[in-house]
């Protein structure tokens, strides 16, 4: 009954404490060509699902979730891996292992607990009472792409001129010159290039993506081999975002970052980009396996989820409000401008002033 241990490099049996060693790999974490890998998935036969595992323990045969290849034997509790080959086509070959126990995380997600201000009490009392956490490997893609944008677009350059104003001060109408901004804007046309490294995007249905998203950033660079020896005593998922669904949520990403790129080569105080035109090349990517700690906690009768960065101890979740609390917080905040501004209007601060019309471009 052997499972890995976070933090160490051991599997430890939680009866007798006996540990194994898992013998350091040094193996190089390859990237793939993803064109190439497109072309093999699209000509490769349709992937025939392992229905049953089997427990060697006890004899018994299981389903485990459609998405799951990793997880406990429902009869004895012995942990049982599956091979994830044998179901889809791009096993993962590497991962980060837990480095967060489970006494961490659940003290991670009580401090996290604390500081929602907005959470109905009954909800942190009943949270911090009744959590109990599940580690579980996710599946994500990582892409790599060499970049070249053209665009055509406008420069914008703030100039200034004279324009009269008149207005009302201490009961008297007065009028005065003030500077007033204009933009002069011209063509432009040009070309940026970037090359992104590990585009990161979750390739599990199981959490929303924003819940995922906000769990970065991962440390890739310490990425070990795939090791089935990581995942005993843990839930692991198999993608459910296929390779090229990957790559397009990748590149709105990095299209995001070459608009900024753009904005900044185009120059001046404003930018309109009208047109892009990107090619990417020496395209690759990793398929590899994060863990993370998540658990759900039900309040009238909706379940939260929330789930607790395996390597960082970073918490992200869904969580209720309390309108009491909120309502509250509004009046307190009126009281106090309403407090403001007779404090503001006795002391004569305000002064009544009338604008003539006023154009900005």
């Amino acid at each position: 009954m052997l499972k890995y241990k976070p933090g160490t490099q051991q599997q430890v049996c939680e009866y007798c404490h006996h540990h194994n060693e898992i013998s350091q790999n040094y193996e190089v974490i390859e990237e793939y060509d993803l064109h190439q890998a497109l072309r093999k998935l699209a000509k490769a036969k349709p992937t025939q699902m392992v229905e049953q595992a089997h427990c060697n323990a006890c004899g018994a045969s299981f389903k485990f979730e459609a998405s799951v290849h990793a997880g406990e034997c429902p009869f004895c509790g012995t942990d049982i891996v599956t091979s994830p080959q044998k179901i889809k086509p791009i096993p993962p070959k590497s991962l980060l292992p837990f480095v967060i126990t489970d006494a961490q995380a659940k003290h991670k997600f009580k401090h996290w607990l604390d500081g929602l201000w907005f959470a109905p009490n009954e909800v942190k009392k009943y949270a911090r009472k009744e959590t109990k956490l599940l580690g579980i490997y996710l599946p994500y893609w990582t892409y790599d792409s060499k970049t070249e944008s053209k665009y055509l677009g406008d420069r914008g350059d703030t100039y200034y001129v004279n324009q009269r104003v008149n207005y009302v001060q201490n009961g008297r109408r007065v009028s005065s010159v003030r500077r007033v901004p204009k933009i002069r804007w011209s063509s432009v046309r040009g070309r940026v290039a970037r090359f992104f490294d590990d585009v990161l995007i979750g390739a599990s249905l199981s959490l929303p993506r924003q819940i995922l998203d906000r769990l970065q950033p991962w440390d890739l660079e310490n990425l070990v081999p795939y090791d089935e020896k990581y995942i005993s005593g843990f839930q692991s998922e198999l993608y459910q975002v296929e390779l090229d669904e990957g790559f397009d949520r990748a590149k709105q990403i990095m299209d995001g970052i070459i608009h900024r790129d753009i904005a900044f080569d185009i120059g001046g105080d404003h930018q309109r980009i009208h047109q892009v035109s990107t090619t990417h090349s020496n395209t690759t990517y990793k398929h590899c396996s994060l863990p993370i700690w998540s658990a759900a906690f039900l309040y009238r009768n909706k379940s939260y989820r929330f789930v607790i960065n395996g390597r960082t101890g970073q918490v992200q979740g869904e969580r209720p409000y309390s309108y009491w609390k909120i309502a509250f917080a509004v009046l307190l905040g009126l009281i106090i401008i309403g407090g403001g501004l007779i404090l503001m209007e006795q002391t004569g601060a305000f002064n009544q002033v009338e604008y003539s019309t006023y154009y900005s471009y």
